[in-house]
């Protein structure tokens, strides 16, 4: 008999987490892409949510998860020495529209350290047209854990998608598009 991977799990569990609270009126899911690397062997799956009722082009979160082929072949090998590889990368995104000031980044920063803790990497990028009369950016603001993730820990998984939700009230109040 096949069983599925890790990876296939625990996508599979945060789809359906995620799906629950789209078909309540919680959250609606905007965007969804699972892609197969075939010259490096590896998995990725990126779902993008936002609070129903914002704007999905003004603030939204990405739930992606990664596996190499070292992750999925350490658990297709079933080798006992590379059961620790057998596990998945999560990051959580952000994307936000919201003025070109150091005091929204600032705030942006705070507001996800207290949500996810200071030991998290909170890394932002901006995307912008320097030539446009508009002085808003696009923010990518990225929660690494550095860290697989395992089948184990599917429950901090799901706990995590109300952490994303949070975020996204708590980042809203920053935007005055």
């Amino acid at each position: 008999m096949f069983d599925p991977t890790a990876f296939e799990n625990i996508k599979v569990v945060i789809e359906g987490e995620i799906y629950d609270r789209d078909l309540s009126g919680k959250i609606k899911v905007v965007d969804r892409n699972d892609w197969i690397n075939t010259a490096k062997l590896s998995r990725k799956y990126e779902i993008t949510f936002t609070v129903n009722g914002y704007k999905e082009e003004e603030i939204a979160a990405i739930l992606t998860l990664e596996a190499c082929l070292e992750n999925l072949s350490a658990e297709l090998l079933s080798s006992g020495k590379a059961n620790h590889l057998a596990g998945c990368i999560v990051d959580i995104s952000f994307s936000l529209l919201h003025r070109n000031e150091k005091l929204v980044f600032q705030s942006i920063q705070e507001d996800l350290e207290e949500i996810w803790g200071k030991d998290r990497e909170i890394v932002q990028f901006i995307k912008t047209t320097p030539l446009a009369k508009s002085q808003l950016v696009r923010n990518f603001s990225t929660v690494s854990f550095n860290r697989l993730v395992y089948e184990e820990q599917m429950d901090d998984l799901t706990e995590m998608i109300d952490y994303m939700i949070d975020s996204l009230k708590k980042l809203k109040k920053l935007l005055v598009v």
